[in-house]
């Protein structure tokens, strides 16, 4: 899928997304509508990821170029953050085999965003397809916050099935769903 014909889908660089980084996380501050000071909170986290194994990241641009739209990720490995706290999770839920099967040889689909003036015009699918195209790694697998929502539909709709449901990451009262599927996308 393309995005829609205002917006065009380019891959950038770490250097790229340095370069336009509060841009980016303002994007991702109105998507996931977080207080404001979450950009600068986030700021060294998203510096540190995009060190990491795989690193990839796609961005939707508008007529005048501005981000529309940024989805990144890398492979997922031992020792980092969300991993660690999804196995321990998955391990508690459903053992070390369910922890083998999906946390094995698998790409941490981190961050997914649009603007919300921007959405429902296809720019997220195609930030997703466009980010997992020629991904090495034999999963993918992310975590969203429960209940319905644009974001569910998508997965839902490109396949991607439960792995651990109503989990609570520390430092976030929210419950999440993780979710995951086998690569490539069809």
């Amino acid at each position: 899928m393309t995005a829609a014909p205002s917006q065009r889908l380019v891959e950038l660089s770490s250097r790229e997304l340095n370069s336009r980084l509060g841009e980016a996380l303002a994007l991702y501050v109105s998507a996931m509508n977080y207080p404001p000071g979450t950009a600068e909170q986030r700021a060294p986290m998203w510096l540190a990821h995009m060190l990491r194994d795989g690193w990839r990241c796609v961005v939707a641009l508008g007529e005048e170029d501005e981000l529309v739209g940024i989805g990144y990720g890398y492979r997922g490995s031992v020792g980092q953050w969300w991993h660690e706290q999804v196995r321990h999770g998955l391990t508690l839920v459903a053992g070390p085999n369910a922890v083998e099967e999906w946390m094995h040889d698998y790409f941490e689909l981190t961050e997914l965003h649009v603007l919300p003036r921007a959405q429902g015009r296809g720019i997220g699918e195609g930030l997703l397809r466009d980010l997992l195209a020629g991904v090495p790694t034999s999963r993918v697998l992310l975590s969203t916050p429960e209940g319905p929502s644009k974001a569910w539909r998508l997965y839902r709709r490109l396949g991607f099935a439960d792995v651990l449901r109503h989990y609570q990451f520390t430092g976030d009262p929210r419950p999440f769903a993780v979710l995951g599927r086998s690569l490539p996308l069809d």
